[in-house]
């Protein structure tokens, strides 16, 4: 299959290569052009780690580019460039051509719904709670490393009368790893990496600032671990609240990491063990503020407010990172302010979440 790919940081990358390596024909858009500038001039595309090749990748040089002539559309890229990514393939898009997500932030399921219902096109947009991998893109230009492949991901389609059909195109592109979720909402409540972040970034905060190399695994101490399991508790709350079952932040560990399951602490300290614990942000101007409390913090505690179990401490995150940073985060998210889901019920929410806009 053809894949236009939409983003070329380590995840884009790194989804390339395992296409390619299984026989796809992916093709990678940057919006700047700068991260795929060494690959359009014909240099391969390598990666190493747990996704090992080297070879040619298409590029495209815009959005249109990107989307004409693909068999699925994947948008890989950090979730405050994700609308502009939208919003660059949105002319382009064609009824039935599947758009996933990967991964999804901040409703921005919802926005395409709407602005694609304003168009008069309909096609399923394909949710995952978390990403196909992670990993790192070297200084070259034109390789990744990979850290791991996950065995697990959380996936949810809208429409939701088009979820068989979204889990096997995943599944064909992929592999067998994909759960079906409970709809859009249910994967809304599956991004862990806001709230994990959160407790990690928080608490290592001068590390971060200082330009430190430290191992992330590492210094998910006890307290930090504490932090994310409460942290945890909260998110579980409001999907109870909406009749929903999502994994556990221990689950996610173990299933991600390949780690046997215990507490946060536990696990993060044997993937150190192991090698695997990855280092942490060198800087505070790290998407584990800019990106995660915007687009992952924030849309948490508006499904608190909305269920009538305020998220104490993703919203005290916020404002604390807020306060650090001396920025007003929130105002960063460009996603809800065009949903007005404030406004909802909890049951139109759930209603909209399972059908999306129509034309």
């Amino acid at each position: 299959m053809r894949i236009g790919i939409l983003g070329a940081g380590a995840i884009a990358f790194g989804m390339a290569a395992f296409l390619a390596k299984a026989g796809h024909h992916p093709v990678l858009w940057s919006p700047s052009g700068a991260r795929t500038r060494k690959l359009a001039a014909g240099e391969p595309l390598t990666a190493t780690g747990a996704v090992e090749f080297s070879g040619p990748v298409a590029v495209a040089h815009d959005g249109r580019e990107a989307v004409a002539d693909v068999d699925a559309v994947i948008v890989a890229l950090p979730a405050n460039g994700h609308r502009a990514a939208f919003d660059a393939a949105l002319p382009h898009l064609k009824s039935d051509q599947p758009v996933i997500v990967s991964s999804h932030s901040s409703f921005g399921a919802l926005y395409l719904s709407k602005r694609l219902a304003e168009r008069g096109v309909s096609l399923p947009i394909i949710v995952w709670g978390t990403t196909l991998l992670t990993g790192r893109q070297q200084p070259d230009g034109a390789s990744v490393s990979v850290n791991t492949v996950r065995q697990k991901i959380d996936v949810a389609t809208l429409p939701k009368a088009a979820a068989a059909e979204g889990k096997a195109l995943c599944t064909e592109l992929f592999g067998d790893r994909f759960v079906e979720r409970d709809g859009l909402l249910a994967i809304s409540l599956s991004n862990l990496n806001p709230q994990n972040h959160l407790g990690i970034a928080l608490l290592n905060l001068t590390r971060m600032e200082k330009g430190e190399k430290w191992g992330q695994g590492e210094h998910v101490t006890p307290a930090v671990g504490q932090l994310i399991e409460a942290l945890d508790a909260e998110r579980l709350k409001i999907a109870e609240s909406f009749g929903l079952s999502v994994r556990t932040v221990r689950e996610h560990f173990s299933l991600s990491f390949h780690v046997p399951i215990g507490t946060v602490s536990d696990m993060n300290q044997q993937m150190h063990l192991e090698g695997r614990g990855g280092f942490g942000p060198a800087t505070a101007e790290s998407r584990y503020i800019y990106e995660d409390v915007p687009f992952g913090l924030v849309p948490t505690s508006l499904l608190g407010r909305i269920a009538g179990q305020p998220a104490v401490l993703h919203e005290a995150g916020t404002s604390l990172f807020s306060a650090a940073m001396n920025r007003n985060l929130a105002a960063d998210n460009d996603l809800l302010p065009e949903l007005a889901l404030d406004s909802f019920s909890p049951a139109a929410l759930r209603e909209l979440c399972d059908q999306g806009f129509t034309a």
